[in-house]
């Protein structure tokens, strides 16, 4: 087994959100162990593969093994990022694997060496079926909670509007 330099087996907490406004915030995935609080710098597009690559799993955990039970059973949880909301590194991987015997879903982070020839960070989190699936579901409403997309260009719009080059420059597009 590999030695994880953050290892938090089981956690008693785990969520993923995002702190700042639409357009300028800054995303986490963040979990207790115990008494100590980990939180992590994730990209937005990471939160949300996150959110549907747990979704798929569980998903698929379920059809292929139904006596597992559902997990709909949601955990009815504070899934708001807890303070203090300090990283301890910035997410450049995710992975995601399930332990059978335990029934507990195990997400394993790692970030970038900050020096050359350091080990790079690494976390990992062992979590119930119904902690990662309601953690999932509450990623992907904050992840779908941003800046409102362009029907045209796909591009995300500003509160002031939005230039869009499928316009032709015929000036912004207002934001309704």
């Amino acid at each position: 087994m590999a030695d994880f330099t953050y290892d938090l087996d089981p956690v008693s907490f785990i969520s993923a959100g995002a702190v700042g406004t639409p357009g300028q915030r800054t995303f986490y995935i963040q979990a207790r162990g115990g008494r100590q609080l980990l939180s992590l710098v994730a990209e937005k597009e990471q939160v949300g593969a996150l959110a549907s690559a747990v979704e798929q799993l569980l998903d698929d955990l379920s059809e292929k093994n139904p006596l597992l039970g559902s997990s709909d059973d949601l955990l009815v949880a504070n899934l708001t990022l807890q303070e203090p909301i300090e990283p301890v590194f910035r997410i450049s991987q995710l992975g995601l694997g399930y332990d059978a015997e335990r029934d507990m879903v195990i997400l394993v982070a790692q970030g970038l060496p900050e020096e050359e020839g350091e080990d790079a960070p690494t976390a990992r989190f062992v979590a119930s079926r119904q902690q990662m699936r309601a953690m999932a579901q509450f990623a992907a409403r904050v992840v779908a909670a941003g800046r409102p997309i362009c029907g045209n260009c796909g591009q995300p719009m500003n509160a002031e509007g939005h230039f869009c080059p499928q316009r032709n420059g015929h000036g912004p597009i207002p934001v309704q």
